[in-house]
């Protein structure tokens, strides 16, 4: 059976928010992808500070704000493995759980494109998945110009055919932590069932 793809989203979602899913849910339309896993990472190796939820925590919050999303998923793998998490990796594992010949997507935040060179084994993971590079419409467009000499011409046309402008979200984890704390997080910015866990749990006070 023909698969339209497997799209991977990682990151800390400390705490997962309504702008995730809503770019998950976007992501697959877009891409027309069969289904979307969420990756809580235990440690990003390009942020300086590690995640203020701990990892089951984070974990739990998706699997609540995921629950009866049709082609939404979550998988733990990165919180399995020592610190940090390496991108190359958890792709690694998915291309072996999925075959060569499934399409492969990892989605990327428009602001980490300058970092890319830097990424681990960077050059290999272009060469066994798609990184398909998500920015706010009605943003400036991402360009590549800068990486013409850190990757292959195909790889830069093929980061560039990938650019998928997301809906525009003006919310992000930070800003809702510090509502939280402030007692003013809302189900307008996260689903109900995670604001219970968070507020059952005394999470981000």
């Amino acid at each position: 059976m023909n698969s339209n793809g497997v799209i991977l989203f990682g990151g800390s979602f400390d705490p997962v928010h309504q702008g995730h899913i809503l770019m998950a849910q976007f992501a697959i339309g877009y891409l027309h992808a069969d289904r979307l896993v969420m990756i809580p990472a235990a440690r990003s190796p390009h942020k300086h500070h590690p995640p203020v939820a701990e990892g089951q925590d984070r974990l739990e919050m998706i699997r609540l704000a995921i629950r009866g999303i049709a082609g939404l998923e979550v998988s733990d793998i990165e919180l399995k493995r020592p610190q940090p998490s390496y991108t190359f990796d958890t792709v690694v594992a998915f291309r072996q759980q999925v075959g060569v010949s499934v399409p492969l997507y990892w989605l990327v935040g428009a602001d980490a494109v300058g970092d890319l060179p830097y990424w681990y084994r960077i050059g290999e993971l272009l060469d066994i998945c798609q990184l398909c590079i998500m920015y706010r419409a009605g943003y400036e467009r991402p360009s590549f110009k800068a990486l013409q000499f850190s990757f292959r011409p195909d790889q830069i046309a093929s980061l560039e055919r990938h650019i998928i402008p997301t809906p525009l979200v003006d919310i992000s984890s930070t800003e809702v932590r510090r509502r939280i704390a402030a007692g003013q997080a809302g189900e307008d910015i996260l689903c109900p069932d995670v604001l219970k866990y968070i507020i059952k749990n005394k999470l981000y006070h």
